[in-house]
């Protein structure tokens, strides 16, 4: 699987996360149909956030290597 990763662009009502920051998210084709995305925020455990706080980035492979070894 691969892995896809976002861009935070609004943190309305949610403390754990960071604009700005890029965010490893974990497929769940359930929260796709609700407009969500379920991402590994700052408290390190994954909740589902809405679509619109999100755009989709490409990162390196280095880059995606060290998102991994943080897992």
């Amino acid at each position: 699987m691969e892995n896809i990763f976002y861009l935070c662009v609004n943190n309305q009502d949610c403390p754990d996360l960071v604009i700005k920051k890029v965010y490893q998210s974990i497929n769940d084709s359930t929260a796709c149909r609700y407009d969500q995305i379920r991402i590994i925020d700052e408290s390190e455990e994954d909740y589902l956030y809405p679509e619109e706080f999100f755009v989709p980035v490409e990162i390196p492979n280095v880059a995606e290597f060290i998102f991994n070894l943080a897992a």
